[in-house]
């Protein structure tokens, strides 16, 4: 007999997830879905492996089951899982799903309430739409890699942030609770089309805002929040570490001078100060390590804060006091957000091997052939 499932909170608690395994935007839609109390199976290939699963924190707080899609039996077995589902996510190149069999067109004549979502780079349709590609290309061509880094100098890359998990995991979480809160009024399912090159574009709203106000040009390193402000960059300290300054405000500017102790700056109302004032505050910087100057500032409203590493930011008092980073499994990872007062998420554990819970899974699920699926070779238990 199947072990019971473990009961899950959250404002999700009782939302059915499939995930269709992939890597990074996928995997971390399904992770925040899961955090905020949704069962989540993940639906891995033959041959995946994960020695340390501890680690995996893209893959946390769902089980499970091994399907070969390629079997007839499995693909059989998907799609009466998909039955009994809320919602079915998958991050596979356009077609791939249909070619298996398990495309939105089969899965929603079986489910009409399904909420069958998509995620990939260059979207379901459009000219790139078959091509390959990662975060770094989805944000040059969606205009974000152009305005990100110093002026003159080369676009600069966050990590794949921006792409990969703003503009991809992010939006598809929220276009999936976007489909289930217009499934309770109409009953019906539908594809969410989530592109990462769309994600990208709507974060960029702000700056486009700007651009059409005639206050932003399109152009790296000469706007307000991009660093071509001097009261709006990163200076560094006297140990080599930094410091960020956000001091936008007058009051909060205000506040700057006088952490930095300069009672005569010039005027930041005219641009031809803003070399001068920038080589103020990195000469004053550079006096005092970053620690040093966090004290200095600690308190006051000049909106000035050490650049930490993710390693220091997990011992952050603030971030500490608030449990933003979690130990489990004795590594440090993020804990779920946004947080909820009624209905908290919770971390549920690591992530599994794959295939650890192929027979209790699929039993949990409403299939009673878990057994002759594995033993068909369809399905696999690890």
């Amino acid at each position: 007999m199947a072990a019971p499932q473990p009961t899950r909170r959250g404002p999700l608690a009782g939302l059915r997830v499939l995930e269709l395994a992939g890597i990074g935007p996928g995997p971390f839609c399904a992770m925040l879905l899961a955090d905020q109390g949704a069962t989540v199976l993940r639906i891995d290939r033959p041959g995946a492996a994960s020695a340390h699963p501890e680690r995996e924190f893209l893959n946390r707080g769902r089980r499970s089951a091994v399907l070969d899609l390629k079997h007839p039996a499995a693909v059989d077995a998907l799609l009466r899982l998909a039955d009994t589902a809320d919602v079915l996510l998958e991050g596979l190149r356009p077609g791939v799903t249909e070619r298996l069999g398990v495309g939105p067109e089969v899965c929603l004549r079986r489910n009409p309430r399904l909420v069958y979502a998509r995620m990939t780079g260059w979207g379901q349709d459009g000219p790139l739409a078959s091509t390959v590609g990662h975060d770094i290309g989805y944000i040059a061509r969606a205009g974000a890699l152009h305005a990100l880094g110093r002026a003159g100098g080369p676009p600069q890359f966050p990590a794949n942030l921006l792409g990969d998990f703003g503009g991809g995991g992010m939006l598809m979480a929220y276009g999936i609770c976007a489909a289930l809160v217009e499934r309770a009024t109409s009953g019906q399912g539908q594809v969410v089309d989530a592109a990462i090159v769309d994600g990208v574009a709507s974060l960029l709203a702000m700056p486009l805002m700007f651009m059409a106000q005639g206050v932003w040009r399109d152009e790296r390193g000469v706007n307000m929040l991009d660093g071509g402000v001097p009261w709006y960059d990163v200076y560094e300290t006297a140990d080599g570490k930094w410091m960020a300054v956000g001091a936008l405000e007058p009051r909060f500017y205000a506040a700057l001078l006088a952490g930095l102790g300069l009672t005569e700056a010039p005027d930041r109302g005219d641009p031809g100060n803003w070399p001068r004032l920038r080589e103020l505050f990195a000469a004053r910087f550079a006096e005092k390590t970053r620690d040093e100057w966090a004290v200095a500032f600690a308190g006051s409203e000049a909106c000035v804060e050490p650049v930490l590493s993710m390693r220091e930011a997990a011992s952050d008092e603030h971030l500490a006091a608030r449990q933003t980073y979690v130990a489990q499994d004795g590594v440090v990872q993020p804990a779920p957000a946004p947080r909820f007062s009624r209905t908290p998420g919770e971390l549920s554990g690591p992530a599994s091997v794959p295939g650890q819970h192929t027979t209790e899974a699929l039993t949990d699920w409403g299939l009673p052939d878990a057994a002759e699926l594995i033993a068909s070779g369809a399905a696999i238990q690890a």
